[in-house]
């Protein structure tokens, strides 16, 4: 079997962008290809600041969330001492959804060729817009010949007829030109546009994982996402607007404490297990407001009666979302925790409890020169992008096809036309 290249890695003289903007923070990561193996990369540099103009993974400012975004690739591009003219970007926003489909055309010469397969990917591409939903991206899942089942590869095979299933990723069509857009303003190209859910899904699991089934939790900082995987295949997707940040205000909330103040003390004392001892242990902090400097007291066990509920809810969400998604009983009992809340102490065993399967939790496996910084499972996104680029081989389509049919395609004539 020939190892296939990525088109996403061969565009740009074996140099890639990487642009992850959370809700919390814009990351940018340049890498390079090492030598001729597109599929050993080594990062070069690496940007992130505090998000600005972002909410809940969708955009509400422009002009804010330029500046971040402007300042993280500029921050990368010293570290990496080149300059970047186009990045591969994530998506969180536009109520992601998946949907499973098939499409099928006649097989003219009577040999499967590249035109019938055209066909029946344009097909399948033109039932996932449908309703006004842009394509994020589209995987095939198996193609059937004369109705029987052909595998991956049906190229030349006798046929009458060429059926295909796919699975599609798709995505409201204002927060994924509002994205675009902001890439515009800072001047760079999109070579590409990966659901969130399956780039931190790749970095946090292994090939064999995927083969066996495995479903990924990542909880940041505004959404939660899922995603899905069964044979070797990505099979599912979903995202909720809740996530790590909603504790954040709970906390603040509940104790009437600055944000700032309510966030340190969800990283330094957040738990998610009771103990004992928490009844006795306590932490002081500030109340909003007050100038006198006077500190006020609680218990660890207060806290976490704070933070429970709305991880449960988290939870909650996720598992309607996995029930309503067929293709999830075919991805196994296994699942993969991962994202910044997944950092409070006893998050895998509460997910567990609240999904009934078992559960490990998942560092992303960085790239060769990612400094310690970046490494830990709020980074995800970040480092599955590189991952993204090289698993979208010929199979894959969405959003970052080059074609000009294709939605970055006709959303780049609209900006052409726009400015």
């Amino acid at each position: 079997m020939t190892q296939r290249r990525s088109r996403y890695a061969s565009r740009r003289s074996g140099i890639t962008g990487l642009l992850d903007i959370g809700t919390s923070k814009v990351a940018v990561a340049i890498v390079a290809a090492v030598g001729d193996d597109t599929q050993s990369q080594r990062v070069l540099g690496v940007g992130l600041q505090r998000s600005r103009g972002v909410k809940a993974g969708v955009l509400t400012d422009l002009d804010q969330a330029e500046i971040a975004v402007r300042a993280a690739i500029a921050q990368a591009e010293r570290a990496a001492g080149v300059t970047l003219d186009a990045v591969i970007v994530s998506l969180a926003a536009g109520r992601i959804k998946s949907q499973h489909f098939s499409a099928r055309t006649d097989v003219l010469s009577g040999h499967v060729g590249n035109d019938d397969l055209a066909r029946v990917n344009q097909a399948a591409r033109d039932y996932a817009e449908r309703d006004g939903r842009s394509l994020v991206h589209m995987n095939e899942l198996g193609y059937r010949l004369d109705g029987l089942p052909g595998g991956i590869e049906v190229r030349g095979l006798a046929a009458r007829q060429l059926a295909a299933d796919f699975h599609a990723v798709t995505a409201d069509e204002a927060p994924m030109r509002n994205l675009l857009l902001l890439i515009e303003r800072c001047y760079l190209a999109c070579e590409g546009i990966f659901a969130a859910p399956y780039a931190s899904a790749l970095s946090v699991t292994s090939r064999e994982e995927r083969e066996l089934g495995v479903t990924v939790v990542d909880i940041g900082a505004g959404t939660a996402s899922i995603a899905v995987f069964a044979e070797g295949h990505f099979v599912g997707a979903d995202v909720v607007p809740v996530g790590s940040q909603h504790i954040t205000f709970d906390i603040a909330r509940a104790l009437q404490t600055p944000l700032s103040e309510a966030e340190r003390i969800k990283t330094l004392y957040g738990t998610l297990i009771s103990a004992q001892s928490d009844e006795h242990e306590t932490f002081s902090y500030p109340l909003a407001g007050e100038e006198d400097g006077a500190a006020y007291q609680t218990t660890k066990a207060r806290l976490t009666e704070i933070i429970r509920p709305r991880f449960a809810e988290i939870f909650a969400l996720l598992r309607e979302r996995l029930a309503e998604n067929a293709a999830s009983t075919y991805a196994g009992e296994k699942v993969v925790l991962t994202g910044g809340a997944c950092q409070l102490l006893g998050s895998a065993e509460f997910a567990a409890n609240e999904l009934g399967r078992p559960v490990r939790l998942g560092k992303p496996a960085p790239l060769a020169g990612f400094p310690g910084s970046v490494t830990g499972p709020h980074f995800a996104t970040l480092c599955g992008l590189a991952a993204a680029a090289e698993e979208a081989g010929d199979s894959f389509y969405g959003a970052g096809e080059s074609s000009g049919q294709g939605y970055l395609g006709r959303v780049g004539k609209w900006l052409s036309s726009s400015f």
